[in-house]
């Protein structure tokens, strides 16, 4: 069978060639090159019609036979050198030694392969078939009829035992930590790594721990240090890194907590969802060379994709926790219609401050603190809760939004988050109904024995500054600004069963309603009195 000797950074190695053989960095390749300038995917040394042919796969470095740069393709002859980076290749002839059937074997004919050599038998030809056999099975899953070998047929079973083990686990629904626990717990059982980390992107996009393990005989004190330059080529190229000698790995030269802490041999896996790196899992040995195989990094990718999914969806389900709260908050705020246009995205809520001309209605019961004095807590909680219901329904009616609740009075906002151009109007009309409403909602208070309740409400129109106010812990959307303080003193001037609005809102009203000015009010915060007006009702009469 042909050859190829691999002269690197590594140094020597022997490879057999099969009928397809790809070269480059990547560990998935039929033969990995360690050299910082290779591709992932270098090249690709075919059998074609009985020949070996060389084809470059568009490599920025090229590919060279014997000096020249190959174009596209070219037929091999026996000692051709191929040069890849700082890597020397030869190529070596085919040996027609009877060995043909076992690159049948290879290259994906395994059955017929056997019928051709019974494995295990004395003739000369068997030995080294068995020995091609084990070095393969370090990369690859054979059937057991191709496995005479007890041994690696039990380190297989257990591999895959314990695989599947972990994806149990995740699919049970376990939490990220446990399932990164997890995930170790197997990891050292399977291989003899001395360290393991499994680190999450968090909310920053940073690459934070979320488990660690070491080995028995491994200090416990000692800080677990994770090669920055490992993690940013794992999560920029979205692909494992396998070394199995970070020595004289030429992309580990920089790495100086690799080197500093003597890392021999490492595994580093990328938690992959959807083109997304959510994570990554890192196995490093720090005693032991080619601690991990091919088989091992393929075993580790198809748990660390079913982890990824995991993650994903749970990450996923915190995201529909919040948007339902969310929703839930604003709707309990913003009339329904409002609401969907913000949680849809039509509407900006920003976060921070925003200049907004809004017109600001408070209305609050007179004599409801003595009224609460001298009944039952619950009466007076029911009887101010259905009063809430009637007031803000109505609020919501003119797509008002409401602000808060100050003990027994209500705080709305017409014209933020959403503006109208008549939100003055809008703001009025809802305190005309919310007099009216009174009227029925007395005739229960009064089957009941409540005393009626009366409201005062004061409205102003000006430019508040809009948008979340609060703590990081406690946010909420609110105005503040002079207006505000100016809509607050109507309401206090205003008595039961009494409207105020202020000139601004005065001013962009149209005929709708009946006003009357009243004498100039003095108010708190003002340096001259202020012309107030009092709403007597619709225009209209009704």
């Amino acid at each position: 069978m042909a050859r190829i000797s691999i002269m690197g950074p590594s140094g020597r190695q022997e490879r057999q060639l099969f009928r397809h053989n790809s070269l480059g960095r990547h560990p998935r390749n039929t033969h990995q090159v360690l050299d910082r300038v290779v591709s992932k995917e270098h090249c690709h040394i075919d059998l074609i019609d009985d020949r070996y042919v060389l084809k470059d796969l568009g490599s920025l470095n090229g590919t060279y036979v014997n000096g020249e740069r190959v174009a596209s393709e070219q037929l091999l002859e026996p000692g051709d050198e191929i040069t890849i980076g700082s890597t020397r290749i030869i190529f070596e002839p085919e040996d027609k030694s009877g060995e043909v059937s076992f690159d049948a074997l290879l290259s994906g004919e395994p059955r017929e392969a056997t019928k051709r050599f019974k494995i295990g038998d004395s003739d000369a030809a068997g030995p080294l078939i068995r020995a091609k056999v084990e070095i393969l099975g370090e990369k690859t899953f054979f059937a057991e009829e191709l496995i005479e070998d007890d041994a690696s047929l039990r380190r297989d079973y257990e591999k895959l035992r314990a695989s599947f083990e972990v994806t149990q686990a995740i699919e049970i629904g376990t939490s990220i930590t446990a399932m990164c626990d997890k995930i170790l717990e197997v990891a050292f059982r399977l291989v003899p790594a001395d360290r393991g980390v499994v680190l999450l992107h968090n909310d920053q996009s940073i690459l934070e721990p979320v488990s660690v393990r070491t080995a028995d005989d491994v200090d416990p004190g000692q800080e677990v240090v994770v090669s920055k330059t490992v993690l940013d080529t794992v999560v920029r190229e979205k692909e494992a890194v396998l070394s199995h000698d970070t020595s004289s790995d030429s992309r580990f030269q920089s790495a100086h907590s690799v080197i500093m802490q003597g890392i021999r041999s490492t595994m580093c896996v990328p938690l992959l969802h959807s083109d997304a790196v959510l994570g990554v899992v890192v196995l490093d040995s720090q005693l032991t060379t080619h601690a991990f195989t091919e088989k091992d990094l393929a075993l580790f990718e198809t748990v660390a994709s079913q982890a990824a999914v995991a993650v994903q969806n749970t990450l996923f389900a915190k995201k529909l926790e919040h948007e339902a709260v969310t929703r839930e908050r604003f709707r309990r705020l913003l009339s329904p219609a409002i609401a969907e246009q913000v949680l849809s995205g039509l509407v900006e809520v920003k976060k921070g401050g925003e200049l907004r001309e809004t017109t600001v209605l408070f209305a609050d019961i007179r004599g409801f603190t003595s009224m609460s004095e001298s009944r039952e807590p619950q009466v007076v909680v029911d009887a101010l809760n259905e009063y809430f219901e009637r007031m803000v329904e109505i609020v919501f009616r003119y797509e008002g939004t409401l602000d808060k609740f100050i003990g027994d009075e209500i705080m709305a906002l017409f014209g933020s988050p959403v503006a109208h151009p008549d939100d003055p109007v809008r703001a009025v009309r809802a305190a005309v109904e919310m007099q009216e409403a009174l009227v029925s909602l007395n005739e229960g208070h009064e089957a009941q024995g409540l005393p009626p309740f009366r409201i005062g409400i004061g409205i102003n129109t000006g430019e508040v500054v809009a948008g979340y106010i609060g703590s990081s812990q406690a946010l909420e959307y609110t105005i503040i600004g002079d207006p505000v303080n100016t809509g607050s003193r109507l309401c206090s001037l205003a008595k039961a069963g009494q409207t105020l609005i202020s000139q601004g809102t005065f001013d962009k009203l149209d005929a709708q309603f009946e006003v009357t000015e009243l004498p100039r009010a003095k108010v708190k915060g003002k340096a001259q009195p202020i012309r107030v007006y009092q709403v007597d009702g619709r225009a209209d009469g009704e």
